[in-house]
């Protein structure tokens, strides 16, 4: 028995399309339903209907469908109306010449007695987008706006500002932005009102660039008026809508301090909502309106504190990072507000990585002297975190408290004991923090490096905590017996030393413990210096050739270069800057906040105002300093073309300096440095500069490498190759050119076969005969 053949006829799930095949068969079913008056015809089209908009979102293009979609529209299923809607809207965009066959069927039925089917309409008529289509666009809209149902009227609304972004002459010229402003202070519906005020900022705002009247009539929005009424309304709009008119009431500004306090107590119940984007936006209105009242500004952070500890706790991760974001901004304007609330922000076990990591910022910024000690504490525990990155910035949290001056003692008692602990990044961070503390404290230079000293090199595998415990060897190796030697036994393992940050250290390290205890440093120093010399990262063989340079001029300027007396470093570098944070305090409420930068940082050009955007981030230029900067650049780039000599002046520069000393193999260029430069320079650095070539003798210089172990031996110097000279008006005649030019040298032979052929035919080929013959 053969086996049965599957039926074709199958009609394919509307989840698995079939590709052009399933098309075809869906043009064909549309038009047997395109005049079907059936009583399972409109039950048949939804399905059809189901299938093309399946179709539609795996990818299939089924534009090819466009006249059939639109002979079935004629239906009074509004399911089936708002797939066909979908489907126009989509391919009008891609297919603007087939979007004026659905204009008859879309404004028939914006007339339609069904206020959803006219609002439908309506939208998918305003979402095609096609600027040849604008002139039917304005009667609906029109029609849509004084229309007795609320819906049609929101839908009308946001019309108007799509007919502005496809056409602005053509909103203009038809009047509906006075239209609109009519409709937002007198319509009962609420969303109608917000659907208006959105429309009006979106047309005003654009269209003020090139019209005063709407810079003048965006005014009339910010007026006392028409801020109040919105705000009278409030408690009837959407979250959405709350969110609009708040933001439209922190740019109000009030006549007098009543005004302020009116809206204050209108908005005091805003606060305890439960979404936590009206909260913020109150909170921002509260804070703009106070800021020029200090004692009412105070007291709004203690009012908003409470609202905005609760969100922290009883939302989801994504609205606590947000809210947490906002509340670091204001901790640092006002730290002592929060002080007492500190254990709000301690790190629960259920917190994501990164609100983890804003609560530690949050709890530097608010330790005082009466809570150091129960953060600090809290703190420690994070320390053995499974989570390393936690924990990385648990240990660096304590290290930036004991830098603000509370409590100094306890803290380096703790991270003391971090030392102890078998793990290495906890090793390494502990290192970098102790580096810091001595930097601001070295009073407290014996108790570190008692525990210090105990640390074995070889345990430490992070470059930036080996830099660390390198910097602390030079810096105290009168205070570390065994310093000079395990810095040799660094030096020793210099070519496995990978990264540049210690072998730099490393140098500087070497040099100030030779100064400080030269005999037992000087091996260690010469091995140093050679390795550095011979080192192929640019910086530390540079840095490595200018300490050689320094003790070769003069040890005792030498000494006081990299080994002088030091002060205390009172405060460390902010990351950003007051005037910084003041422009991501007036953006309240926005991405600027989460971001942590102004809107300038991370928008398009077209969207950042009078502000220049440059590469680098902290220069804030408007108009005429970024000319300015402009100019300076250009100036630098004049002065700096001195510094590229011509070729002779190299040769020139090259032969004073090889003939200054023999040891020219440590000499740097005296070309790389030019006239303008030197011109820049004090005596001290000038003498130190040298360009003329090295004013010490041969001898002091064997005398330094014999000393450091270098082993340099003196090389005779080449003798500069013989000037070329060139006449201008050369006189040859062909004899003597001809003996000239066979007396010189054969410079390359070529043998190349040819195949055979005879004389005549090569000759033709060459073109020496016509071709004629």
């Amino acid at each position: 028995m053969a086996p049965t053949v599957p039926s074709a006829a199958k009609s394919a799930s509307p989840s698995q399309p079939s590709g052009k095949s399933e098309v075809a068969d869906l043009k064909q079913q549309l038009r047997q339903l395109a005049g079907s008056r059936a009583p399972d015809a409109d039950d048949q089209r939804r399905d059809v209907f189901k299938r093309v908009i399946s179709c539609m979102t795996a990818g299939i293009d089924v534009s090819a469908a466009f006249g059939e979609m639109v002979l079935c529209s004629a239906t009074s299923d509004v399911v089936t109306k708002k797939m066909c809607y979908l489907y126009v809207g989509v391919h009008a965009r891609a297919h603007p010449d087939l979007a004026l066959l659905t204009i008859n069927f879309l404004q028939r039925d914006c007339r339609d007695q069904d206020p959803t089917i006219r609002g439908l309409a309506l939208r998918s008529l305003c979402s095609l987008r096609v600027r040849n289509l604008v002139e039917y666009l304005v009667t609906p809209l029109t029609t849509g706006l004084k229309d007795p149902s609320a819906y049609v009227r929101m839908i009308a609304a946001v019309g108007a500002a799509k007919l502005y972004h496809i056409s602005a002459t053509a909103c203009i010229d038809a009047d509906l932005p006075a239209s609109l402003k009519a409709l937002m202070l007198s319509d009962p519906d609420a969303q109608v009102v917000a659907n208006c005020l959105h429309s009006l900022q979106e047309i005003w705002t654009l269209e003020a660039a090139n019209s005063e009247a709407a810079a003048r009539e965006i005014e009339t929005l910010y007026s006392k008026p028409v801020v109040f009424y919105l705000l009278n309304k409030i408690k009837e709009f959407s979250e959405w809508a709350q969110c609009l008119v708040l933001e439209l009431a922190s740019k109000f500004l009030p006549s007098d301090n009543n005004e302020i306090f009116d809206i204050m107590n209108l908005l005091e119940d805003r606060l305890q909502h439960a979404n936590g984007a009206v909260v913020l936006s109150t909170i921002k209105v509260f804070l703009h309106l106070t800021m020029s009242m200090t004692d009412v500004h105070q007291q709004v952070y203690e009012r908003i504190k409470a609202p905005l500890l609760t969100l922290v706790g009883a939302g989801s991760p994504e609205q606590s990072y947000a809210v947490l974001c906002h509340l670091h901004l204001l901790v640092m304007r006002a730290p002592m507000l929060f002080s007492s609330d500190y254990k709000s922000f301690y790190c629960q076990f259920s917190d994501p990585s990164y609100v983890k990591k804003l609560k530690l910022e949050m709890l530097t910024a608010i330790a005082n002297e009466s809570n150091t000690y129960e953060i600090v504490t809290e703190l420690c525990e994070y320390a053995g975190n499974v989570d390393v990155p936690i924990a990385r910035e648990s240990i660096r949290a304590v290290g930036k408290i004991a830098l603000q001056q509370y409590d100094v003692n306890a803290i380096v008692d703790r991270l003391l004991q971090f030392l102890e602990m078998d793990k290495d990044f906890v090793t390494a961070e502990t290192l970098v923090l102790v580096k810091d503390l001595l930097r601001k404290y070295p009073q407290w230079s014996h108790d570190c490096i008692a525990v210090v000293g105990n640390i074995s090199s070889k345990n430490i595998q992070e470059p930036k905590g080996k830099a660390a415990l390198i910097w602390m060897l030079g810096e105290y190796s009168q205070d570390m017996h065994d310093a000079p030697y395990v810095l040799e036994s660094l030096v020793e393992n210099w070519d496995e030393e990978h990264s540049p940050e210690v072998r730099l250290h490393l140098l500087t390290a070497v040099m100030k413990c030779f100064f400080k205890r030269p005999p037992e440093t000087q091996k260690a120093l010469g091995a140093t210096l050679a390795a550095g010399l011979s080192d192929t990262h640019q910086d530390v063989h540079d840095r490595a050739l200018f300490y050689y340079r320094l003790l070769q001029y003069d040890p005792a300027v030498a000494e006081r270069v990299v080994n002088p007396p030091k002060q205390a470093v009172s405060v460390f570098a902010d990351t950003q800057s007051s005037e910084m944070k003041d422009r991501i305090f007036d953006e309240f409420n926005s991405l600027s906040v989460v971001y942590q930068k102004p809107s300038y940082m991370f928008t398009d050009k077209e969207h950042r105002g009078p502000f220049e955007y440059s590469e680098d981030l902290t220069n804030l230029t408007v108009g005429t300093e970024a000319q300015e900067n402009v100019i300076s650049a250009q100036r630098y780039q004049e002065n700096d073309n001195d510094l590229l000599l011509s070729t002779s002046d190299k040769e020139d520069n090259g032969t004073r300096a090889s003939n200054g000393s023999a040891t020219s193999t440590y000499n740097a260029p005296s070309d790389l440095i030019g006239s303008s430069l030197i011109s820049s320079q004090t005596p001290a650095e000038t003498s130190l500069i040298n360009t003329g070539g090295p004013t010490y003798s041969s001898q002091s210089n064997f005398s330094l490498d014999d000393l450091l172990g270098l082993g340099v031996t003196e090389t005779p110097t080449p003798p500069p190759p013989p000037a070329l000279t060139l006449n201008s008006k050369p006189v040859l005649d062909p004899g003597t050119f001809q003996r000239k030019w066979g007396q010189l040298a054969l410079a390359l032979t070529q043998v190349v076969s040819l195949q055979t052929t005879s004389s005549f035919s090569m000759h033709r080929k060459m073109g020496l005969l016509p071709s004629s013959l």
